[in-house]
């Protein structure tokens, strides 16, 4: 066979190799995936593919608890909130007429005082109020578009009930209104003593005679609350024969009160709440 012959028939990866020497095989390619057992689940294509399903869950709501009605019956000063225009506080003060003393001048009162019985009016609707009332001032008192017209005529044990509580208070009152509860079926509405009349954070006097009644308040929601009174502060305050209480800085602000009916009263309550107007009062 001739030399050309042979070198055509050569074949493999060693062709045209000197004699007597083999190529070096080709290295392997290296990789840089880690064993499929130290991978990751997602990298591993040895492992069986489980389809999930992405479920939204909601975040739980946060529960809100009504808060407890708090009582205030012992003698003492309390501030119940404070808000930029002050501290809304309140003074009770049981026993600032004794006993015997306030016998007398609740049944004086009740025979003498010229009470009269208001048409209220809400939403257009109009009625009778369910109590007794009676306004003494110099000035014209409107509330709930019913005005009190001017009365300097002064009973004088109102007079010497006023001095009375100026002199333990230091404040200076003008004017005065008197609620009558006839029976368990008379009571005031919520509502706040904010009118124009009685100026920015009124201080306003309540001195009661008769049977006790509760004397309800509740703290004015925030703007956040859309006018909800759900989860608000609440207090009960019992007003005995002889009870005095003040109600001063903020407390109209941002507070409202309430005499509900009481079906367990024992017979009528007196309660005369003194003030003072600064100006002539806006119909509201």
């Amino acid at each position: 066979m001739t030399e050309r012959r042979q070198r055509a028939r050569v074949q493999g990866g060693w062709a045209g190799a000197p004699a007597g020497r083999l190529s070096a095989p080709k290295a392997a390619v290296a990789s840089n995936l880690a064993p499929a057992a130290a991978r990751p689940a997602w990298m591993r294509k040895d492992q069986p593919h489980t389809q999930k399903q992405f479920v939204f869950e909601k975040p739980s709501e946060v529960e809100r608890k009504v808060p407890e009605t708090g009582v205030i019956d012992k003698p003492g000063v309390y501030e119940l909130s404070k808000v930029p225009s002050g501290i809304a506080r309140i003074h009770l003060i049981p026993g600032f007429i004794d006993s015997e003393q306030a016998d007398w001048m609740f049944e004086q009162l009740l025979q003498d005082i010229p009470w009269g019985q208001r048409t209220h009016v809400r939403h257009e609707v109009s009625f009778e109020e369910p109590r007794l009332t009676s306004w003494y001032g110099e000035l014209p008192y409107t509330y709930s578009r019913i005005t009190m017209q001017p009365n300097p005529n002064w009973h004088p044990l109102l007079t010497m009930l006023k001095e009375r509580i100026e002199e333990f208070t230091g404040y200076t009152f003008n004017s005065l209104l008197c609620n009558l509860y006839r029976n368990e079926k008379d009571s005031v509405d919520w509502h706040s003593d904010d009118e124009p009349s009685l100026g920015k954070n009124p201080v306003i006097a309540s001195l009661s005679f008769g049977a006790t009644r509760t004397f309800e308040m509740r703290k004015k929601p925030s703007p956040e609350e859309n006018g909800d009174y759900t989860y608000v502060e609440r207090l009960r305050i019992p007003l005995d024969h002889g009870t005095l209480l003040m109600m001063e800085g903020a407390t109209q602000e941002d507070w409202q009160e309430i005499t509900q009916q009481n079906l367990s009263s024992m017979g009528p309550a007196f309660c005369s709440r003194i003030a003072s107007c600064v100006n002539h009062p806006v119909l509201c």
